[in-house]
């Protein structure tokens, strides 16, 4: 546990730095700033929003995760995505997936170079606390069921099914200007393996980022994740644990579009057996992100 208290505390001091740093300007050159929407202000972490209630988004986005310890490894998740907001505390959102692999060289996993359809997801998110007047905060609470044929590491064809349960919290710092967003992740998988085998997996993590509006349509910022791997569902079978630190950069091409982009690095974490070495096992060396939405 000590590992969460040490991201915990760094995300909460950064924030707290940050927003003494930039308090101090009058007010008044912030009103040219309106309202803006926080759910892909974070990179990897998601923010609260929802959007307005009967807004629909068309989105295609790409998370390329690089490096082992040794040979060649890139490897893809393409989504497709479809969301819309029925009401102003739920936003539904329905994807579709796919996997692109080029691996070479590396141990443990076979060469491949491949781009498939790999499966469907849904994504549910209610709000459960709104910002407001007096109220800086935000929370929503995010459940994805997923199931896919590709192994998003190894490009193997499997049998996956995954829930992602996620608790996104985020406060404006300084009104349309500063926030901070903060993800609690908790996330169990099912895999069938080709040789006819049940594996099970779960992933915890939490994140912090800051994310600094300097002009209306950009934002920028940092984030730092924290994950711990177990091959098992009830956290009984410890596999290591990896932190990446990266920026984050949120651009608001027009009234309804928007790029949204980010990348990191793994900076610690070990494997089991392998305590003075990165987690290169359950993890990459890097991960960037690309996203790419229109509303309407």
């Amino acid at each position: 546990m000590s590992g969460w208290t040490t991201i915990r505390c760094i995300g909460l001091g950064a924030a707290a730095g940050m927003g003494l740093l930039v308090a101090g300007p009058a007010q008044a050159q912030y009103d040219n700033f309106g309202e803006i929407e926080t759910k892909y202000l974070f990179g990897f972490t998601i923010g609260s929003g929802i959007g307005l209630e009967g807004e629909k988004e068309i989105s295609a986005q790409s998370v390329g995760r690089f490096g082992k310890r040794s040979g060649t490894y890139r490897a893809f998740q393409h989504t497709l995505e479809f969301e819309f907001t029925p009401s102003q505390y739920v936003q539904i959102e329905i994807e579709a997936l796919g996997q692109s692999h080029f691996i070479k060289n590396v141990p443990d996993l076979d060469d491949r170079n491949s781009t498939q359809f790999s499966g469907v997801a849904a994504e549910f998110r209610y709000l459960l606390l709104g910002r407001g007047p007096g109220n800086p905060w935000s929370i929503t609470l995010s459940i994805e069921p997923e199931t896919s044929r590709i192994d998003d590491t190894s490009g193997e064809v499997v049998r996956v099914t995954e829930f992602e349960n996620r608790l996104a919290i985020d406060v404006e710092i300084i009104p349309s200007r500063l926030f901070a967003g903060f993800n609690f992740l908790y996330v169990p998988e099912i895999v069938r393996t080709p040789e006819a085998e049940w594996e099970r997996e779960t992933t915890l993590g939490f994140s912090a980022a800051l994310a600094y509006r300097f002009i209306p349509s950009v934002v920028a910022g940092v984030e730092v994740e924290y994950f711990r791997h177990y091959s098992s569902l009830d956290l009984s079978s410890f596999e290591g644990d990896a932190v990446f630190v990266g920026p984050t950069l949120y651009w608001q091409l027009t009234n309804k579009s928007f790029i949204q982009a980010a990348w990191s690095a793994q900076v610690a974490g070990h494997a089991v057996g392998d305590p003075f070495n990165l987690n290169l096992d359950e993890f990459s060396r890097h991960k960037a992100k690309l996203k790419y939405a229109y509303e309407f």
